[in-house]
């Protein structure tokens, strides 16, 4: 009789964590919906103070006639702004790809080369409300401009694709012609991993 009313017990209380988790899942998933865009703004908003606390004074970068730079950026520093007209954005850009530099800009991959070298860049940044959860909104011939602490580079968008994560070949890394690769995660309202990206294509122009 024990044996039952214990096991009964156990049944119960089970059954009353799983009740629970779900219950709270959707409470959490409600505000998220409701509060998604506010949730990201202070995220970025705190994230972006502890990394302001952390610069320190580096040598300055340069540039020569012949697309040969001197001095690069250390990892994980600010070394220019990116500006995008079209969605209002005007963020800062770092050299590094770690989750830390995403959440209050724009990282840059170490794979590819730096703007004025003349090979492929590639940047990435979160689809956050005030980063880049208006993607889907840019134009060819939109332009994209750079402003490093050597030099100013401005770039017009002439491709967009969605591509699988595992689609390396869709970011190729070359050095003969300077080409601008910006993504992010796709699709903008996505809650949880993306296993796609939203790649903005363009090319030097000034």
């Amino acid at each position: 009789m024990r044996k039952k009313v214990f096991e009964k017990t156990i049944k119960a209380t089970i059954i009353n964590i799983i009740v629970a988790l779900c219950f709270t899942g959707a409470i959490l998933l409600s505000i998220y919906l409701f509060l998604g865009a506010e949730i990201d703004e202070a995220v970025v908003t705190v994230s972006r103070y502890a990394i302001t606390k952390e610069k320190k004074e580096l040598p300055p970068t340069t540039i020569s006639e012949d697309n040969v730079i001197e001095n690069y950026p250390e990892y994980g520093t600010q070394y220019g702004t990116i500006e995008i007209p079209r969605i209002d954005v005007n963020l800062p850009l770092y050299y590094g790809d770690e989750l830390n530099l995403l959440k209050t800009g724009i990282g840059q991959s170490p794979l590819g080369y730096f703007p004025g070298e003349g090979g492929s860049i590639i940047l990435m940044g979160h689809n956050f409300v005030n980063m880049f959860r208006r993607f889907s909104e840019l134009q060819k011939n939109d332009t994209i401009t750079l402003k490093t602490t050597y030099g100013e580079y401005t770039y017009k968008i002439y491709d967009m694709q969605i591509v699988k994560e595992t689609e390396t070949d869709k970011l190729p890394i070359q050095d003969d012609k300077e080409i601008l690769m910006v993504y992010t995660c796709y699709p903008f309202n996505n809650i949880g991993y993306a296993t796609q990206r939203y790649v903005v294509y363009a090319e030097l122009v000034k």
